[in-house]
């Protein structure tokens, strides 16, 4: 640990956060080339997500509208009981209750939320009635669920009988120490640009197993968890909440998009903004962007290893490995 933390320090905080990676610099006569047949593209986070990309582009290929894309692409992964941090089948908080934060946002700017949402399989659909059919973008708990009720939506029980008995097992111990490594996937965030070139994204996640009840990460925040511009481009992000929301980084993604940068050289300027500031909090926790701008380029990276994405362009849906600042 303290070789690890000597190498954050003297390593990281110098030469590697100094600037862009030479790979980038030695493409940076291309970053202002569009990308040629780029239309319609998704872009969502970890390779386990190639079926929620399958779904958002059967949106797209059909000349569907980016919003309905993404709904469509996330609300995969929370419908499967297998994902243990997203939706159905995510891991409890440490009291044993399932808790969902999502949102989304279309190509006019408009967005809606939910946060603290229990019995509702799919938070993500409650926050498209949220920002379609309210004043209001973010509705949390108890009001969430009510809403969602009178919207239509069954109530469900969502925690399976795996996620309890790792819950029952965590609570032998009951070590409640947020960690997110490199190991372990959590939030879905996804970004879409359709044939109209219109942009939306969402994000949905079930956040921290056995975390204090209440917790909302960064999923639910408009700007943090997701955020997009249809003049721009947008951004997701996965991992640690805490961290993202320290720094509202989506937002900040796609402001150095705004003012020019590649979406590549954005999501490293993110990561290396929470690297600086919480140098000892990234020692064992991941946080991962994503990015398309309206060139329909892209870009990923993430603090360590091990982060992935999903990329499906020009009618194939690949999985790649993201860069990283620790290894």
């Amino acid at each position: 640990m303290n070789s690890r933390r000597k190498f954050l320090q003297n390593t990281a905080l110098g030469g590697m956060l100094a600037g862009s990676s030479d790979f980038w610099i030695r493409q940076a006569a291309q970053f202002d080339r569009p990308e040629k047949n780029a239309f319609p593209v998704v872009i969502a986070t970890w390779g386990p997500n190639l079926k929620a990309n399958e779904a958002a582009w059967e949106v797209l290929s059909n000349g569907g509208r980016a919003l309905d894309a993404v709904e469509a692409g996330v609300k995969v992964p929370e419908a499967n009981p297998r994902d243990s941090s997203v939706g159905y089948g995510g891991f409890p908080d440490r009291e044993g209750h399932v808790t969902l934060d999502a949102c989304i946002m279309d190509e006019f700017g408009n967005a809606g939320s939910v946060s603290f949402l229990e019995n509702i399989k799919h938070p993500i659909s409650v926050a498209r009635r949220v920002m379609e059919k309210t004043p209001h973008v973010m509705l949390s708990g108890e009001g969430a669920l009510q809403f969602a009720l009178s919207e239509g939506f069954p109530k469900e029980e969502l925690l399976t009988d795996k996620a309890r008995q790792a819950w029952e097992e965590w609570k032998i111990e009951s070590n409640y120490k947020p960690k997110i490594n490199v190991e372990r996937h959590d939030t879905i965030g996804m970004v879409a640009i359709d044939a109209q070139q219109r942009i939306a994204g969402a994000c949905t996640t079930s956040g921290l197993a056995f975390k204090m009840r209440g917790r909302v990460g960064d999923s639910p925040v408009i700007g943090a968890g997701m955020f997009v511009d249809n003049e721009v481009g947008g951004a997701a992000a996965t991992g640690l909440g805490e961290l993202v929301l320290r720094t509202l980084g989506s937002f900040l993604v796609v402001e150095e998009m705004r003012r020019g940068a590649h979406p590549q050289k954005a999501v490293e300027k993110a990561i290396r903004r929470i690297v600086q500031k919480y140098p000892k909090e990234v020692e064992e926790n991941q946080v991962g962007f994503i990015a398309l701008d309206k060139k329909g380029r892209h870009g990923a990276f993430g603090i360590h290893k091990g982060f992935n994405y999903v990329l499906y362009q020009r009618n194939e849906n690949r999985v790649y490995e993201a860069g990283n600042v620790l290894g």
